[in-house]
């Protein structure tokens, strides 16, 4: 087959892929050249790379696209779908690092970390001002989606002590029950009770229609002065402007690794990402090592599978197109 791996991709793994594959590495491609470099590819990899609909609609024989990564927000699945290219995600194996930088970022806001850092790298000693911390043992917090991010969260939350909390939801698998069960999670009915309970809220949802602008402004006006907000999820879950008003009218803080409009390169002009209440960066949630190892040790699996006929972790099962078939005979 020949594969477009269209994003960084950790060289032991494009090798694997490149003893049994004719494989592209291309990692600097761009949403708007991508159509122009997917002729005659079968198997497209991306990681932040946009797959927009122009781009699947010149792709002569595509049939899979993975995301090496959680979510598929960035790729056209309607599209894809109609055009019979399979879709497929690589779920669970970022999470810890994902959840690692959430509750790195709650610490950072407790103990108001990045700011001590600037003050003492200017020569500015102010311990005055930096020994005042609330501490985060004892405290509520709420998880917003109990997936493997959302799971390894609560798991670091509950071992520094912590109360957690979550939304019920009827029909949850065995293993996510065992695992809060595990973890000693108290459940509440809807989410503005989440929100009246907790004074630490993390979100880790996908982004879909029905989680945009979750964290809204009715949300928001259900949580209390001083609440922290986490999102290392999707920027689409907040409504950005109604943060902004919590976090001027009820000191409400933020830990954003996310945001509405990320550029893909250069500068970012976000006037929540500036505002003082927010500790933030650069959508880096899954961007260690061994979650990079993790999720690139899965992708070649899953094409040596699909080659073998098998696709894993598809999320638009309706494509119509058969992995077995050849680009020829599917044409």
């Amino acid at each position: 087959m020949r594969i477009l791996v269209a994003d960084a991709f950790p060289e032991q793994h494009r090798n694997r892929l490149a003893e049994a594959h004719d494989c592209a590495y291309e990692p600097d491609t761009t949403a708007e050249q991508l159509p122009a470099r997917l002729g005659g590819c079968e198997v497209l990899v991306v990681r932040s790379t946009r797959v927009t609909a122009e781009a699947l609609e010149n792709a002569d024989a595509l049939r899979l696209v993975i995301r090496a990564g959680s979510g598929t927000n960035t790729i056209d699945c309607d599209a894809a779908s109609r055009l019979g290219i399979r879709v497929a995600n690589v779920p669970g194996r970022n999470a810890i690092a994902v959840a690692e930088l959430a509750f790195a970022l709650l610490l950072s806001l407790d103990r108001n970390v990045p700011d001590n850092v600037a003050d003492l790298r200017a020569g500015r000693w102010d311990k005055k001002r930096y020994s005042k911390a609330r501490g985060i043992f004892g405290r509520d917090v709420g998880v917003i989606g109990l997936g493997q991010i959302g799971l390894a969260f609560a798991e670091r939350a509950a071992a520094f002590g912590t109360r957690v909390h979550a939304v019920a939801k009827p029909g949850r698998d065995s293993e996510t029950q065992e695992r809060a069960r595990a973890i000693g999670i108290t459940f509440v009915d809807d989410l503005p009770e989440l929100a009246r309970t907790c004074d630490v809220l993390s979100v880790h949802l996908p982004a879909t229609d029905s989680t945009r602008h979750l964290v809204d402004r009715e949300l928001l006006a259900q949580v209390r002065p001083g609440t922290i907000i986490l999102n290392t999820a999707r920027g689409d879950l907040i409504d950005e402007d109604a943060l902004i008003e919590a976090m001027d009218a009820k000191g409400v803080r933020a830990g954003l690794d996310v945001y509405a409009d990320e550029p893909s390169t250069g500068t970012i002009d976000s006037r929540l990402a500036a505002h003082p209440n927010v500790y933030g960066t650069h959508h880096i949630g899954a961007s260690t090592e061994q979650a990079q190892e993790a999720v690139a040790c899965e992708v070649v699996r899953m094409v040596e599978e699909f080659a073998s006929g098998t696709v894993l972790h598809c999320v638009n099962p309706e494509a119509a197109r058969e992995p077995s078939l050849s680009a020829s005979e599917a044409s």
